[in-house]
């Protein structure tokens, strides 16, 4: 997989030509156990039914895309060069249970941050939907198939904001439901559930009638 942080660090491998949906996940709280800016890669560990899911989600033949805030890197906890090896942990989780990487996305910037090249207000900070529309145009995506997958509202907005189907899993990590008017649709998920198996299988459901659909054209 090649290397980049030019939007963000992203960790990619070579785009089909034709466009496709995918499946953007957040990494932590979604995928894997929360543990506040840690780039461990001991310490990474799936949240529970997370490794069902995969092997789910790799069995629908689709791109599975990892976008990740780590304002870390930009306040200092770590270096833009540790996600590196945060990377092939992530690769070998999915592997390990049937899946594949098709890219890692991450934004290393916060406004407040310390590091001065990092401290900005960028695109590619979710809510923002810029780590999703840099990944489309990498790795042959078509956005307004695809889905995302988080565990808080800013998950949702930035996946409603590229055009994306999204699932919020609702395990006690977004305290802030209210919403403003002007936000409401952006943060209003499209399906909501318990854990992220329950998101595949809602993904492998709606795609399996779509693929039974289109082979009867």
């Amino acid at each position: 997989m090649a290397v980049s942080a030019a939007a963000g660090n992203g960790i990619r491998v070579p785009s089909p030509s034709l466009d496709r949906p995918a499946v953007f996940l957040d990494k932590d709280g979604t995928l894997l156990v929360d543990e506040p800016y840690n780039v461990d890669p001991a310490r990474m560990h799936l949240v529970p039914g997370a490794g069902e899911a995969l092997g789910l989600l790799g069995s629908l033949g689709l791109p599975l895309v990892i976008v990740s805030n780590q304002s870390g890197a930009a306040l200092g906890r770590f270096a833009v060069r540790d996600l590196d090896a945060v990377g092939e942990r992530l690769q070998a989780l999915f592997r390990c249970n049937g899946a594949a990487l098709a890219g890692f996305y991450c934004c290393p910037h916060h406004p407040q941050g310390r590091v001065e090249r990092l401290a900005i207000e960028c695109l590619c900070r979710k809510p923002r939907p810029g780590l999703l529309q840099r990944a489309a145009r990498e790795t042959g995506i078509d956005l307004h198939r695809s889905w995302m997958i988080g565990d808080i509202l800013d998950d949702v907005e930035a996946g409603r904001r590229a055009g994306c189907r999204t699932i919020m899993i609702d395990c006690g990590n977004e305290t802030e439901w209210t919403v403003t008017r002007s936000t409401q649709e952006d943060r209003t998920p499209h399906f909501i559930v318990k854990d992220l198996l329950t998101a595949a299988s809602i993904v492998a459901r709606v795609e399996g009638r779509t693929a039974h659909s289109q082979a009867r054209l």
